[in-house]
């Protein structure tokens, strides 16, 4: 059941939400993920994180534009699919946030792990001087020990080897808390993704004031 909850109602993979002005020469993030990003069950897709954390760095001088590449019940493979084309908008900031559906289906950590490192790769190579944030998750108690402690763990192993900034737990302030999640229990309510936008803020703003030193 938390399969199927999870992975219901797939978006349109080809449908990017974020600014369409393409005269904007502000630098943009770029949002790649899966129903947590995709802003699963809300009324509005600008409700959700990635849209909160940009409006965020707004008010603190940092300018980017958006796009919210995220389809509900992605999985790694399924963003290794469609990368090349998402890539097709520039990205200054690219977000990484794949493998809870990976999990949820009980893949491979390996599996998980081999295909976030190519969607990064992919990444490097279209835009070399392009920061990445990979998002982490966590598995389920459930799937057993040794399959969580490969799971949690590929994360941190992955931003070591790629030399990328990481985000430990995408949803550390509201897991297994009932009232910031929707009935299904795994994805944010509007209230819930406040909470994921404060945790994620810091890790941004450390991006982009990386960024705004080297640009002068």
């Amino acid at each position: 059941m938390v399969f199927t909850l999870f992975c219901q109602k797939e978006s349109d993979p080809k449908v990017l939400k974020g600014e369409e002005n393409t005269k904007d020469t502000r630098p943009r993030i770029l949002f790649f993920g899966d129903s947590l990003t995709a802003g699963y069950g809300l009324d509005d897709v600008d409700l959700a994180w990635p849209r909160l954390v940009t409006d965020a760095l707004k008010k603190e001088g940092y300018d980017y534009q958006m796009t919210n590449a995220g389809v509900s019940g992605d999985t790694s493979s399924g963003g290794l699919g469609r990368i090349e084309w998402v890539l097709e908008e520039r990205a200054d900031i690219f977000v990484l946030e794949l493998g809870a559906n990976d999990m949820l289906r009980g893949i491979s950590p390996e599996v998980t792990k081999k295909n976030l490192k190519s969607i990064i790769h992919e990444v490097k190579a279209r835009y070399p001087n392009c920061s990445l944030l990979l998002v982490g998750m966590k598995a389920t108690p459930n799937l057993g020990k040794a399959y969580q402690k490969s799971f949690d763990s590929l994360y941190l192993e992955l931003a070591k080897e790629e030399g990328i900034e990481l985000m430990p737990f995408l949803l550390e302030s509201v897991a297994g808390i009932r009232k910031w999640n929707q009935k299904d229990g795994i994805h944010p309510t509007e209230e819930g993704h406040k909470l994921v936008a404060q945790t994620a803020l810091p890790f941004f703003r450390r991006i982009a004031k990386q960024r705004q030193a080297l640009s002068r």
